[in-house]
């Protein structure tokens, strides 16, 4: 007999009127907006603006959703092409399917091409951002506790997830993936916990290095380090899943991705730190920057 375990929500949605609002929905908004701030309190104190950081997100979560939706797209064709797919599905966000790495990538990319446009350090950002992601997609993994989606095989151990099977959850009925029935009262693998909690071990890590480091270590080097903290959870926890995925060599393609992307992070951070520059000189640099924006509102207004 089970005595301990963690409980599922009953829903995953709520109506206001004849209007349903997604609880997943809800957490990426709330996960967004806690990143936001968090990178605008950084960037700050690297002698930059609020104002300098709304843009950047403006530009930089668009392109993030649709990255995120691009990887699901490119990892699960079949959903949306060939005989049994339905190419429409692909714009109806409602059905879920976003991939973080298509969302880092498009994202990075649309703010890093901003910077470049304003002539922000880059370098500067991604240190700034990289403890916000971590603690974003924290939040962002309890929309799939809400789900019941993406949890891990069946456990024994005291902190075992228990679905529920009366609620309206979306996972409800996807117990065990494998079209098997598991026995009644089994137990998963909360693999959306063991994310959060490595999530936000690292973002905590990731702040005390920022603070012990800084004359230290080069512009940019958190950022590379977010990558080798995010990918090596990962890594461990994408291999405890049991829901659908495609497979290469009898490993899931994420599992690859995420040793991949590691690697390439590692070897970022040996090129920052041989070739890029001071955070103090960056620093000093957003800051002249910071000060002729200013300078150029108040003319403008005036």
């Amino acid at each position: 007999m089970t005595y301990a375990y963690i409980p599922s929500p009953p829903i995953s949605t709520f109506s206001i009127g004849s209007f349903p609002i997604h609880i997943y929905a809800l957490t990426m908004l709330a996960a967004i907006a806690v990143a936001a701030w968090m990178t605008a309190v950084r960037w700050k104190r690297q002698g930059g603006s609020y104002e300098q950081i709304l843009d950047i997100t403006i530009c930089a979560v668009p392109a993030g959703i649709i990255g995120a939706r691009l990887y699901h797209v490119a990892t699960t064709p079949e959903r949306f092409f060939g005989s049994n797919g339905n190419f429409w599905n692909i714009f109806n966000l409602r059905q879920g399917g976003l991939g973080i790495w298509g969302a880092v990538l498009l994202g990075g990319l649309a703010a890093w091409a901003w910077c470049r446009h304003k002539h922000y350090p880059a370098a500067i950002l991604g240190d700034a951002v990289a403890p916000s992601l971590l603690v974003a997609q924290a939040i962002g993994r309890l929309g799939n506790w809400f789900n019941q989606e993406l949890y891990g095989s069946p456990t024994t151990l005291p902190w075992g997830l228990k679905l529920n099977q009366t609620g309206s959850a979306l996972g409800a009925k996807e117990q065990c993936y494998d079209g098997a029935t598991c026995p009644t009262g089994t137990l998963f693998h909360p693999t959306f916990l063991y994310e959060m909690i490595w999530n936000l071990i690292g973002a905590a890590l990731l702040i005390w290095l920022g603070r012990k480091t800084i004359n230290k270590l080069k512009a940019g080097s958190l950022f590379t380090i977010y990558i080798m903290w995010y990918t090596a959870g990962r890594t461990w926890i994408e291999a405890l899943r049991i829901d659908f995925a495609h497979e290469f060599l009898g490993v899931r393609i994420n599992v690859w991705v995420s040793i991949i992307v590691f690697l390439v992070g590692a070897f970022a951070f040996i090129l920052v730190n041989r070739y890029g520059k001071s955070i103090t000189l960056l620093s000093e640099k957003l800051r002249t920057i910071t000060e002729l924006e200013q300078r150029q509102s108040v003319s403008q207004t005036s």
